[in-house]
């Protein structure tokens, strides 16, 4: 019998965080796709960024806080900050196309955007389904394969890239932003780590 309740309001949290990485996610496709409103969408990731650092924050002192946790403290610090470093990482790209003033669309970062978009959404899922092992993995499994796709798209570009343009600072400036893109598709495979690794201790 447990008499001192888990405080639940972490997974509330995990969602919340896990919410604002897809819009984040919806938001990057937007800007590569359409250049023109750069500064837009810059401003809304920004803004979204700001809102997953407090929800991280807040977890975190509810760790500290709380006598009892419905998981282990180390586990709620690891995916809390792994769902933040997603959003966090977004907001990198964002800043880049910023700094580089991006105006045209280029189809391997609109392709890289969308596999990003896709992996945030499974990972929103797979957190929803935490207490689900089966499920969790499930979609840690399509995120691999989205991890794997987004390689293929990331050493094909860099390579066309590499070979066909002849602007020295196009070719940096490209490259940068497809080393940014290719990082979140990576970290977005480390959540599905994690959560897997979450959901079986917990099962």
């Amino acid at each position: 019998m447990r008499f001192i309740p888990r405080d639940e309001r972490f997974f509330d949290l995990f969602r919340d965080i896990a919410d604002i990485m897809v819009q984040s996610a919806g938001e990057l496709q937007t800007l590569f796709a359409s250049p023109a409103r750069l500064h837009e969408q810059v401003t809304r990731i920004k803004e979204l960024e700001h809102a997953a650092d407090k929800l991280t924050a807040e977890a975190n002192r509810k760790v500290d806080t709380s006598f009892v946790t419905p998981l282990d403290r180390e586990d709620i610090h690891t995916l809390v900050t792994r769902l933040d470093n997603v959003v966090d990482l977004i907001d990198g790209c964002a800043r880049r196309a910023q700094i580089y003033r991006i105006t045209e669309t280029r189809d391997p970062a609109v392709r890289l955007c969308a596999v990003i978009g896709e992996a945030c959404m499974h990972i929103r899922d797979a957190v929803s389904a935490m207490k689900k092992p089966q499920l969790v993995y499930e979609h840690g499994v399509k995120i691999k394969r989205l991890e794997e796709q987004g390689d293929a798209i990331y050493h094909d570009t860099l390579g066309h890239l590499f070979s066909d343009e002849t602007d020295a600072l196009t070719v940096m400036k490209w490259k940068d932003l497809y080393d940014a893109l290719e990082t979140a598709i990576d970290e977005c495979h480390y959540v599905s780590l994690a959560l897997e690794s979450i959901a079986l201790k917990n099962s």
